[in-house]
């Protein structure tokens, strides 16, 4: 027994040893340090079924799911190996106090990472939460570059929720065509989009052409025949009985805003991109790209089967099928396909099923608060134009076009040629009719930035309207980079000062990311600008970004102290860094 004993106690030993080898983690004096290296290249997959070229990271698509503890520092060593492009890598909803050139925002925060360059991001990881990582130059995210990462509470400390077990569900969209000809596409004159997706992925899995649940269906749709073991084989999600489980879900979609439900279960609503809300049953949620959620999920249902869980689309008229995958009670039932439908997701124009939910989602008791004033507002009227003769999508009449000098570098070192110096415009022309709006003639490319003073409290209300088409207003996710905001609510046509603030939620408005502006509608939000560096804000549908749609705001740029030359290696502060080696 003794020598048994010593064995297990040495395997024991062994298996933490290959734990930090393999996760290179760094403990001292009660901080974690966790170290990643990371490849970005081009592979082929198959998502959906069919081979396609993907690019992901050190083999894997998704990228690698990045798990830690509030407070840990992560340190990601990310070489690019792709032979033609740059790369940066952004972390969502990370707020990089006192580490802005490590958002991975290219021409923002930091140079593109040239091939076979290596770049430092180092940044700490200061809330718990539920976020993602992706992409951020070009329409790489469209192409597949994005992956999870989970923040789990510090050493401590408690949710205020109790679950059995946790699921990660990272929902995307994918099409065939390449993200090179997307890019182009949406680059051309004449306009060519990039259309609906061919296939909703979860967790980079889903399946074109065949469908799991075929003998439900009216349509011609394939029945699919799958082993198991394909790159595009649903999860199966093994669950015991009478047990509570949170499921992580965020959407990395490039274009499509979602409805997920699961088949004969209600799911309770407790966390909103890294910030608690007050728990809220719910049948099915609508998700937009961007956003995170975590919900709970009791197993009390008949333990002999198996459930759908559901995917669709939302405010766009498609054709992409729902995608699938499996909540399975029992190991005896897992070669078993639901006997029961798959839930049914509600029309893709029922902004009323959508509005209810965001509405329902308030800050958790205890919660921080807003400030009860702002010390500025900017509305953004988010537009359609053409400009040139090329379609574009604009801010106030402004579409924004990335310089080639990252703002950071040249607002701290006070190159003021690198971008527009002129304020950007803070409001539209009263008599704009957001319900008939013009082809506007007056709308030009800028990358001006909205500078704020450091602490200040600023309002912006997102202002929607109709595109070029008649009668068409879109859904806008809208992402803030280095900060939560608090939603202080949405509202039907044109914002008025005078009669809408009246009605804004100062109690208990939720934190958020990233919020949604419905079609023909606005949504306000606050944040305080107290994290030093300069930010985008965006919408999250990649081709929307591509044609302009976003903004960028500064604050105490200089406070911030020692920005890496690897951020700083290209355009102005490029030349600049280069003529000082020189001098030295």
């Amino acid at each position: 027994m003794g020598f048994l004993g010593l064995r297990e106690l040495l395997v024991v030993v062994w298996c933490i040893l290959l734990i930090l080898l393999c996760c290179s983690i760094e403990i001292s004096f009660g901080s974690t340090t966790r170290h990643f290296k990371w490849a970005v290249e081009y592979m082929f997959w198959s998502p959906d079924c069919q081979e396609s070229v993907v690019m992901g990271i050190n083999g894997q698509f998704p990228g690698p799911t990045i798990r830690a503890q509030a407070g840990d520092t992560i340190f990601v060593q990310l070489t690019n190996k792709l032979h033609t492009e740059g790369v940066v890598i952004h972390w969502h909803g990370i707020r990089q106090r006192g580490t802005p050139w490590a958002d991975g925002t290219a021409s923002i925060s930091q140079c593109a990472i040239n091939p076979g360059e290596t770049f430092d991001y180092r940044f700490k990881v200061d809330k718990a939460g539920t976020y993602i990582y992706h992409g951020h130059f070009g329409m790489q995210r469209s192409a597949g570059l994005y992956g999870s990462l989970i923040v789990e509470v510090g050493e401590g400390e408690k949710e205020p929720f109790h679950y059995d077990g946790e699921f990660n569900l990272l929902l995307s969209d994918w099409w065939h065509q390449s993200v090179h000809d997307q890019e182009v596409g949406l680059s051309s004159k004449p306009f060519r989009w990039i259309g609906e997706p061919q296939t909703l992925l979860i967790n980079g899995r889903g399946q074109f052409n065949c469908s799991l649940a075929a003998h439900f269906s009216n349509t011609s749709t394939n029945a699919c025949t799958l082993r198991g073991d394909e790159q595009c084989a649903p999860q199966v999600l093994p669950v015991l009985p009478n047990r509570t489980y949170r499921l992580r879900i965020a959407s990395i979609t490039t274009l499509a805003s979602l409805n997920l439900a699961v088949g004969n279960h209600k799911m309770v609503m407790v966390e909103a991109d890294g910030n608690y809300v007050q728990p809220f049953e719910v049948e099915d949620m609508d998700i937009y790209s961007g956003e995170s959620y975590s919900v709970l999920l009791t197993t009390n249902q008949d333990q002999s089967k198996n459930y759908w869980i559901s995917i669709g689309v939302r405010g766009r008229k498609t054709q992409t099928p729902q995608a699938l995958t499996l909540l399975n009670y029992s190991p005896t039932s897992q070669s078993k396909l639901p006997i029961l439908p798959p839930p049914i997701t509600p029309t893709w124009n029922d902004y009323d099923h959508s509005k209810s939910f965001s509405n329902k989602i308030f800050a958790l008791m205890g919660s921080p608060k807003p400030p009860k004033n702002s010390d500025r507002q900017i509305i953004l009227l988010n537009t359609q134009n053409y400009i040139d003769g090329y379609i574009k999508w604009a801010i106030n009449n402004i579409s924004l076009l990335l310089p080639s000098t990252p703002y950071l570098g040249s607002i701290k070192y006070s190159l003021k040629s690198a971008f527009d110096n002129k304020n950007p415009p803070e409001n539209f022309a009263n008599d704009y009719d957001v319900m008939k709006p013009p082809i506007n003639p007056n709308s030009s490319n800028g990358n001006g930035v909205y500078m704020l003073g450091l602490n200040i409290t600023v309002d912006v209300i997102l202002q929607n309207a109709n595109a070029l088409a008649v009668n068409v207003s879109e859904i806008h996710p809208w992402h803030l980079h280095g900060h939560n905001f608090w939603v202080l609510g949405y509202g039907e046509g044109k914002f008025s000062a005078n009669k809408d603030e009246k009605k804004f939620n100062l109690r208990n408005p939720p934190l958020r990311n990233t919020v949604v502006i419905f079609p023909f509608g606005w949504t306000a939000l606050r944040f305080v600008a107290d994290n030093p560096g300069v930010w985008a804000f965006h919408c999250h549908i990649e081709p929307h970004l591509h044609m302009g749609m976003g903004v960028v705001f500064a604050q105490g740029v200089e406070h911030v102290n020692d920005i890496p030359d690897q951020a700083l290696a290209c355009g102005l502060t490029g030349k600049r860094f280069m003529k000082n080696t020189k001098q030295n």
